[in-house]
């Protein structure tokens, strides 16, 4: 198998850490590859997969679509490509995301994940939490979920299934070839969920 090469959107947010994250489940997967920052528009036919990190979602949506993004990552990910949304990213992979406190935020998004979005649900970022969260997909043993300015999934449709939840809030979720969680896995130094991340890449190249 040729090395794999799985992009970080490099727009704004946690782009650093995942990075990292992506790095060390590469290594301890023992799969040849590297995760890559990607910022331009040009940059999204050459990655295998791709990770949209937390950050703003308003900022990273806008900007994607200025960078001409958008449609582009849109149509890896109906090729197949695997792509995985944390907090901001789980958001701007939805349908529909409102805000408990302005209503519909009328923000940019990828629209290709069959849920609705209610942003802030736990509050704001003073309310930010850490919580151990039990994900079967990943394993038996729990995850330490860290949550800051986190969304929930208020609607799923088309078979989107629920990877797990949190005071019966639903905070990750699967749909096919897409996987989108409220916390942000590359803060909590666990890096199961970029290891099964990568594992999708390697069944999507072969």
């Amino acid at each position: 198998m040729r090395p794999i090469q799985i992009g970080i959107l490099a727009i704004q947010g946690d782009i650093e850490e995942n990075l990292a994250a992506t790095n060390l489940a590469l290594k301890e997967l023992g799969v040849e590859g590297k995760s890559v920052p990607v910022k331009y528009a040009n940059e999204i036919s050459k990655i295998d997969g791709l990770i949209l990190p937390g950050g703003e979602s308003t900022v990273i949506g806008t900007l994607a679509k200025l960078s001409g993004a958008t449609q582009l990552i849109k149509d890896r990910i109906n090729d197949g490509m695997p792509i995985m949304g944390t907090c901001a990213g789980m958001i701007m992979l939805a349908k529909r995301a409102y805000d408990k406190v302005v209503g519909e935020t009328k923000q940019q998004l990828l629209s290709v994940l069959d849920i609705t979005i209610e942003r802030n649900a736990f509050g704001r970022q003073g309310d930010s939490f850490e919580a151990e969260l039990k994900i079967p997909l990943i394993g038996n043993e729990n995850f330490r979920g860290v949550f800051i300015r986190a969304p929930v999934v208020t609607e799923m449709r088309n078979g989107v299934e629920a990877v797990a939840s949190l005071n019966n809030k639903v905070i990750a979720i699967k749909q096919g070839n897409i996987i989108g969680t409220s916390f942000h896995p590359e803060l909590s130094r666990d890096p199961r969920l970029h290891k099964y991340f990568v594992n999708l890449v390697i069944d999507y190249i072969k």
